[in-house]
This record gives structure tokens, sequence and C-alpha cells, in this order.
């Protein structure tokens, strides 16, 4: 009986420990499931995004297969020999999303591989006169003067933006070819050879990039042009709404989505500067004609950027303001039956209320009225504009709104002007002081707009002829 209880313990601990193991393995093989669940998950986001992004890698593949012809192919391979291979390093360096990146990178590597193996041919037939001892001296002077040179130029900013990758291609080429030429007999075929796949790998990839499912830079520098006008809008239109309007500011106003919009706009440079360079080396394009105005895009992002910085001041002062609602809330109370709507302006006037009770409560009121007007026309001068972009027509239409946005802001600003004391109505002022400098901004963008179009020769609208005339009465 003592063996059988001593026994017993032994197996429970073995199946124990099986048991252990075994569940073990089955959570890291629910976690391995689980990432590579969020994996695909995160691989479907990326691809409905942006469909293009599929067609790219598709692109890229096709490319690489078309080179490597050039190798498996034994006339050609006998005629190139191991510089085939530069031709599938050529497609893997020089294959960009867009067709514009694609351009610049492929014309750089030509031509800095064409002129970085004439001077080495040139450098090698200098410093061979020299003799077996001066000629690897001579050599590396060429190539330290010449690579010290090209490296500097690359400080400079027009080379940087268009010539950088160039100027590293002509660099990395001079000295392979230039130190090569010591040991390798046969110089000059050894260069041709080399160009030549390189041309053949810079063709296939330009060919592969404009003829199938092309991707133009231009057009998404117009596209994201045309969005950021939509985010200002969008700003405006739920300052409006949430602020000035009828249902007022709850309480989780920082939490609104509109106030954080134009994030994104501020943001945009980098991505609308790359664009901007690489629209300027594609060919002509759907409406995009030769030497389109692709500079002026940056003159409207820049305006844009600044309109987006009038609106992160003024969404911090709205934000530092509804919070300090609740402390005043109280001294209001008793002439709340006069403020019915719960909108920003009965927040500011609460502010101005606990400090001065005998301020001017009509001005504030007409306040509300304005500033609901200023945001209201100048958001649907924005959608106007981003419009017009879209459809490249004049953005006639667009300078009503701005009429009238700008009328609301002179008004305003008359009133508070001939107010006795403004610094009675001082969180009124401010916010109204933004809001017209938001119009002003506005006003600029709609004028770069109009450069943009005449420029760019945007078409007019239909009945065009009667709405300008309008117009030009209004102004």
């Amino acid at each position: 009986m003592e063996v059988h209880h001593q026994a017993a313990p032994a197996v429970s601990g073995g199946e124990g420990s099986r048991s252990s193991a075994g569940e073990l393995l089955a959570r890291c093989g629910a976690g391995l499931c689980s990432s590579v669940a969020g994996f695909g998950r995160k691989l479907g986001k990326i691809a409905r995004d942006d469909p293009r992004r599929v067609a790219h890698s598709l692109k890229v593949g096709l490319a690489l297969t078309l080179v490597s012809v050039l190798y498996y192919v034994r006339p050609l391979f006998n005629n190139w020999g191991l510089s085939t291979l530069w031709a599938v390093l050529t497609v893997v360096v020089v294959m960009e999303y867009t067709v514009g990146g694609t351009l610049i990178k492929g014309l750089n590597r030509a031509f800095a591989t064409l002129a970085a193996g004439f001077l080495a041919v040139g450098a090698h037939k200098l410093a061979d006169l020299c003799g077996a001892k001066g000629e690897p001296v001579l050599l590396a002077v060429f190539v330290f003067l010449l690579a010290s040179a090209a490296t500097f130029s690359r400080f400079i900013p027009e080379v940087k933006a268009r010539y950088d990758y160039g100027v590293t291609i002509f660099i990395l080429t001079f000295s392979l070819v230039a130190v090569s030429s010591y040991r390798v007999e046969e110089l000059i075929r050894l260069a041709h050879q080399r160009f030549c796949t390189i041309a053949v790998g810079v063709a296939t990839c330009l060919l592969t990039t404009v003829f199938v499912i092309p991707v133009w830079a231009g057009e998404d520098l117009h596209k994201l042009a045309a969005a950021n006008l939509d985010k200002l809008a969008e700003f405006l239109e739920g300052l409006e709404s949430e602020c000035f309007g009828e249902n007022g500011p709850g309480e989780n106003l920082e939490s609104k989505a509109f106030l954080y919009v134009y994030k994104s706009v501020l943001h945009s440079k980098a991505t609308e500067d790359s664009l901007s360079n690489f629209a300027k080396w594609e060919p002509p394009h759907g409406k995009f004609f030769f030497r389109y105005p692709w500079s002026q895009y940056q003159n409207l992002g820049a305006l844009s950027r600044q309109c987006a910085s009038s609106m992160q001041a003024l969404a911090s002062y709205i934000i530092t303001l509804t919070k300090s609602q609740v402390t005043a809330n109280s001294s209001l109370h008793f002439r709340h039956q006069r403020i019915r709507e719960p909108c920003l302006i009965y927040s500011l006037t609460a502010l101005v209320f606990s400090q001065h009770p005998e301020a001017n409560l009509e001005l504030c009121l007409k306040a509300r009225t304005a500033c609901g007007e200023i945001s209201l026309n100048s958001a649907k001068a924005l959608r106007e504009l981003s419009a017009a972009i879209r459809m490249m027509t004049v953005p006639s239409s667009a300078k009503t709104h701005m009429s009238a946005a700008i009328k609301a802001a002179r008004t305003l600003g008359a009133e508070l002007a001939e107010d006795d004391d403004l610094a009675k109505v001082m969180h009124v002022a401010v916010v109204a002081s933004l809001l017209s400098e938001l119009v002003v901004q506005t006003k600029k963008i709609a004028e770069s707009v109009d450069n943009l179009a005449k420029s760019a020769h945007f078409k007019k609208p239909e009945e065009d002829t009667q709405k300008d005339v309008v117009i030009n009465v209004g102004s």
C-alpha cells in the first residue's frame, strides 16, 4: 500500500507538467495567430486606403522581372556580362511611387553615370601619361578633388532639392571607374557596358511607371491643395454650429474633432514640397499642360498653413474660455433669461459680467450673430475655393461669401471700437479679432486661388457672367 501511494503522486505530477506545457503552447499559438491576423488587417487597411500602393508593388515586381531577362538570355549576357546586374540594381533604387519621383531619379542616375564615366576615362588617360609610378597618385588626386567638390555642391539648396541623388551617383560612379581603371585593361568597354545596362534599367522603370497604372505627383498635389481648404472650412463650420449656433458648446467641447482638424494642414509642408518638386519633372498629362504653374500650389499651401496657425490660436483660446465657464455661470444667473442660446458668447458674457456687471450686454449679443456670420461665410468661401480647384474652374462664386464675411468683420470691429470701455468686453473682442484675422487669411487664400486659376487657365463655369456682375456691384 505504501508503494502504491508513493507512485501515484509521481504520475500525477508528470500529467500536470504535460498539461502546463500544452497550455503554454496553446497560448503561444493563439498569440501568434492573433498577431498574424492583426498584421493582415493592417495590410488590408493600407491597401484599402490607397489601392495604388498595391499596383505600385506589382509594378516593381514586373520591372525587376523584365530586366532579369538580360541575365537569363545567353546572347545578352555574353554581350554585357556581369554588368547586366546593374540593370537590376538600377530598378531597385530608381523605382518610385510617383511618375515624377521615378523620372527625377532615373534621369539623375543616367546623366550622372554618363558624366562621371566620361570624366573617369579622361582622368585615366591623363594619369596614364605620368607613367606607372605617377598614375595612382594622380588618380587619387582626381578622386579627392572631384569627390570633395561634388559633396560640397550638395549643400547648395537648389542642388539639394533637385539633383542630390544625381550628385551621389556621380561620386559613386567616378570613384569606382577611376579606381578600377588602374587594374582594368578594357576600361572603355567596361564603362560602355555599365552605362548601357543602367540605361536599360532606367528605361524599364520609366515605361512601367508611366504606362502601367501611373501615379502622378501633380494630381496628388492638386488634390492635397483642395483637401487642405476643405479642412479649414470644416473648422469654421464646426465653429459656427458648435460655438455660435443654437446648440452651443457642451461640456466636452475640448473633445470635438473640428477643433483639431487644422493640424494636418500645419504638417503638410514636407509632402507638399516633395510633390511639387516631382510634379515639375512630369510630362504633360490630363489637364496639366507643359510648364504648369506648380509653384502656385506652394504659395497656396503657405497661406493655408498661416490660416491654420490662426485657427490654432483661436481653438486654444476657445477651449480655455469654455473651461472657465463653470466658475462664471453663477454670476450671470440673474440675467440668463435675456440670453436664451447657450452659445460661446454666453460663456464669454458670463466671464465679462463676473467682473463687470455694467458691461454692454447688447453688444455681446450682437457679437454672437456677427461671429456666426463670419465663420459661416468664410467656411462657404473656402468650400467654393476647394471645389473650384478640384473642378479647375474660376472661383467666382466664392467672392460673394468673402464679401459677406469681410462686411460682418468690419461691422463688428466698428461696434467694438465704439464701446466706451472695451476692457469690459475684452473676451468678446479677442474672439472677434481672431475671427477677423481668419477672414484676412481667407481673403489671401482666395486671391492665391484666383492667381492659380489665371496661370493654369481654369475654365469659367457656365452662367458665370451674371454672377460676376452681382459680385462687382456688391463689393
